[in-house]
């Protein structure tokens, strides 16, 4: 586990990521990261082609099929 500190970015609040965070989840300056609700907290994870290709596919299905759903959710 690796504390994160929050630190002023402009007019935004940001997240330094420790060298050696970076170098387990194989990332480097200006890749995109996924941050998932999880059951126990938020999952942090590297961008994904798979994981977008299937989110584009989902995101499609529910706006063609939004009424379903919504009967479904009841």
């Amino acid at each position: 586990m690796a504390a994160l500190k929050l630190t002023q970015i402009g007019n935004s609040v940001g997240v330094i990521l420790p060298k050696e965070v970076l170098a387990r989840l194989k990332l480097e300056k200006g890749d995109t990261l996924y941050l998932t609700d999880a059951a126990n907290g938020v999952l942090l994870t590297p961008y994904s082609p798979e994981f977008e290709r299937q989110m584009t596919a989902a995101r499609s299905v529910m706006k063609k099929r939004r009424n379903v759903l919504r009967e479904l959710a009841k």
